[in-house]
């Protein structure tokens, strides 16, 4: 404690000591389990005895929006204040026109919270449920990635649901309005498969960490202390459009468990809105062990990054199997990573999109390994029913960007995966062409990027149906879907574009498809 005689200028709402951990070893993880639940403008105070965090402190303020107001020391402990977002200092009370240099604030009391998550014991089900019938998807189907703009009091709802300033039930109240709304605009333009626009996340993988047993969500920029360049990463930071405060990361600190659905409930209520054949995003099981393994970290529960991608596994595949059983007509596993692996930097560098701190391994041997893990998750389920999304880089509209170049080196991953459709961005000038893609088995479908979700423009009916023609004469008029190349809102704090245009892009993909289907004589 730090003696009477040196308080802080301003008294702290709530305290915690965290000894001598260093802000790599979990002393971030216990601040921003104390400072979530503040309101802005509120004081956090931190007393260590690690050196190290008087510097690694202010550059997690910086990075995170919030604001290191004081600090002591007092021998071998140093005790720091921390505003929850930017402080205001108080009023300074004046009497007869004289500072009386004593300032007006409320009676403060410091309130106990807990310093960790207590660990889950993991419950497997001794059986899954298998698949129910669902509605077929026919060809040149028009439907979204998975996520669409969430309204402003819908992204308020998130952040408070997070913080634990809103309950459970409330949060599902406002989500279920979001979701309707999402609902009502596919259905205006006349969608063929519907997505729940993916408005209950904060973003398209991280919100497994707010749901898994044994997880929590960190903001990225609370890995500062686990990258190899520091100074490197909070520039990298810096340049992202997506505010990096923003982002959050699944943090394992136990075995992995499943208690709760992931997007069961997302699919069962889309469901009760229509009769239309409904689509479920999942993050993909070789994103999330790159996500999730952490050194440092995860290897407290962990040994090894496989023995975490075997737990992720199983619960994926549970997952999928309640999915399926409760009529998803597809399921759609979302796996950005692989193109960082095959188009990113050289190794020690690293692109947004990678998500993972994790060293990396030789390409071939992470493909492969991606590879085995989707095929471990979908293993004896109907392919018809499973998809994969290639992402190219959702994360900002500058399409100067690294991720460049054809998929010639995916082909034979996306041969080997055992699912049904493939969701490949096409549209993107990055994504090379789409000729070397005639090497695809002919029992997949592909779901063809038709529109720039990124574009403002909104791409006229004439170019849809022109880039449609070409993947027709690649694939055969049956093995062909349309969709925007990615989702609208890939993080929910960084929309790619509005509302009001997603439905305006979606609207002239069902105009192609109209189109098409009556010049292929597919019906209406």
């Amino acid at each position: 404690m730090m003696a009477p005689r040196d308080p802080h200028p301003y008294s702290p709402h709530v305290s915690f000591d965290g000894g001598d951990l260093d802000c790599g070893s979990g002393l971030l993880l216990l601040i921003r389990k104390h400072i979530d639940p503040l309101e802005p403008g509120q004081l956090l105070e931190i007393r260590s005895t690690e050196p190290s965090v008087r510097e690694d402190l202010p550059a997690w303020c910086r990075l995170t929006g919030n604001e290191l107001v004081s600090e002591l020391r007092n021998g071998r402990e140093s005790s720091y204040v921390v505003s929850k977002g930017p402080f205001i200092r108080p009023v300074v009370a004046v009497t007869d026109g004289h500072d009386t240099g004593q300032v007006s604030e409320p009676n403060r009391t410091r309130s106990p919270a807990p310093i960790t998550q207590p660990i889950k014991a993991v419950t497997i089900p001794a059986e899954l449920p298998q698949p129910t019938p669902a509605p077929a998807i026919r060809p040149l189907s028009v439907m979204g990635i998975g996520s669409w703009p969430r309204p402003r009091w819908m992204l308020q709802a998130l952040h408070d649901h997070m913080e634990g300033r809103l309950s459970a039930e409330e949060f599902r109240e406002t989500a279920d309005d979001a979701v309707r709304l999402v609902v009502d605009a596919q259905r205006r333009v006349g969608v063929d498969v519907l997505t729940d626009g993916e408005q209950r996340r904060d973003n398209y993988a991280s919100f497994v960490g707010g749901l898994l047993d044994n997880c929590q969500l960190i903001p990225i920029t609370d890995l500062l202390p686990y990258v190899d360049d520091p100074q490197k990463f909070e520039e990298e930071l810096r340049a992202l459009d997506v505010p990096a405060a923003k982002v959050r990361h699944p943090a394992v600190f136990g075995p992995l468990g499943r208690s709760r659905p992931l997007a069961v409930h997302e699919v069962e209520f889309v469901r009760s809105l229509s009769d239309l054949p409904v689509k479920a995003a999942l993050p993909g099981p070789y994103l999330l062990t790159r996500t999730m393994w952490m050194e440092c970290l995860s290897d407290r529960a962990y040994a090894t990054r496989e023995q975490l991608a075997d737990d992720i596994v199983r619960v994926l595949r549970e997952e999928v199997h309640y999915l399926l059983a409760a009529g998803a007509a597809l399921v759609q596993f979302d796996e950005p990573v692989l193109t960082e692996v095959v188009f990113g930097r050289p190794a020690g560098q690293r692109t947004f999109m990678c998500g993972a701190l994790g060293a990396r391994r030789q390409v071939d041997e992470e493909l492969r390994f991606a590879e085995e893990l989707i095929n471990r998750v979908v293993r004896g389920l109907p392919p018809q029913r499973l998809a994969l999304h290639v992402c190219r880089g959702n994360w900002t509209p500058d399409e100067r960007i690294a991720l460049a170049g054809d998929y010639r080196p995916l082909v034979p991953l996306l041969s080997r995966v055992r699912v049904g459709t493939l969701f490949l961005e096409l549209c993107t000038p990055r994504a090379g062409d789409e000729a070397v893609l005639r090497e695809l088995p002919e029992d997949r479908r592909v779901g063809v990027g038709v529109v720039n979700q990124k574009s403002p423009r909104v791409e006229t009916v004439g170019e849809i149906v022109a880039k449609a023609e070409k993947a027709i004469r690649l694939f055969g008029k049956e093995r062909v879907l349309l969709n925007p190349d990615c989702g609208f809102a890939t993080f929910a704090d960084n929309p790619i574009t509005s509302g009001t245009l997603a439905e305006q892009k979606l609207a002239a993909i069902v105009e192609a498809a109209r189109r098409l289907r009556q010049r292929y004589d597919l019906g209406d």
